[in-house]
């Protein structure tokens, strides 16, 4: 479970919710059927219109990525793994990873290992992985924009539903009463296509490409670990050259892991 999509979710109806009360709106106020039907069914109308359904049939799994902990391999892990795999390379021959590739669930990395094994050179299996990484980017754009469409098109639909309630108050000219009711009402469909858009649709594509990039950066680091193994530099050069995409404290801090352990095989 991804923590802070939860989160970020229930302070923003948080947030609403209490700040109409404190305003002396009454909760109730928000169930109002024709402004959800307005921005939330025009939203999905207008981004069905936008996209193919190819595209489409992916916002489900979109939405498990964002509210769930997305399980890949994590950055020191792949360092870890380099250096072991380096030292194994250097003593038995680069074909002793060979057993290896069983083990390896990212189709990815096998992938790469493989070509690696294979006898491929450096520059082939290069613009392969990275031909492979620039689809996977493609892909994960695709399903971003949609998220993000749908907070462009969202506040505009609550204009469109606060001009709809007013065009309806406009019948209520001889009761104030039921005239002010009316505008209020009216203005339900603009706090919706504002709240959906900018606290919902808008943070969700953003969460999708926060996860796009971190993917990318590992299967990045995959490329150059699988590349320096292939030319058989030391484990430790590896580790240090992959280190590079970890913030500083964390790279002081597996450096000074690795040279402690260094000096008890020693």
């Amino acid at each position: 479970m991804d923590k802070s999509s939860f989160i970020g979710v229930i302070l923003g109806l948080i947030a609403v919710g209490v700040g109409m009360i404190l305003k002396g709106v009454p909760a109730t106020a928000l169930l109002n059927g024709p402004a959800f039907l307005i921005i939330i069914v025009g939203t999905v109308a207008a981004v069905t219109i936008a996209f193919p359904m190819s595209e489409l049939k992916r916002v489900p799994k979109l939405f498990g990525i964002i509210f769930k902990e997305t399980k890949g391999t994590e950055v020191r892990d792949v360092i870890r793994m380099f250096g072991e795999w380096a030292e194994l390379a250097r003593k038995e021959g680069l074909l002793a990873l060979e057993s290896k590739t069983s083990e390896i669930e990212d189709p990815f990395l096998r992938n790469g290992l493989g070509l690696a094994i294979d006898g491929q050179n450096a520059d082939y299996i290069r613009d392969v992985l990275t031909e492979e990484i620039d689809a996977m980017e493609d892909r994960h754009l695709a399903g971003a924009s949609i998220f993000s469409q749908a907070g462009t098109y969202a506040p505009t639909l609550g204009v469109l539903g606060a001009v709809v309630g007013l065009i309806a108050a406009l019948g209520h000219m001889d009761d104030t009463a039921a005239l002010g009711e009316a505008i209020a009402a009216a203005f339900i469909a603009t706090l919706l296509g504002i709240f959906t858009g900018y606290v919902l649709w808008h943070p969700f594509a953003n969460k999708l490409k926060r996860k796009s990039t971190k993917e990318v950066m590992v299967k990045h680091m995959m490329i150059e670990g699988i590349l320096s193994v292939l030319e058989g530099e030391a484990p430790r050069v590896i580790e240090q050259k992959l280190a590079s995409y970890l913030p500083a404290k964390e790279r002081e801090q597996l450096m000074a892991e690795g040279g402690g352990k260094q000096d008890e095989e020693a």
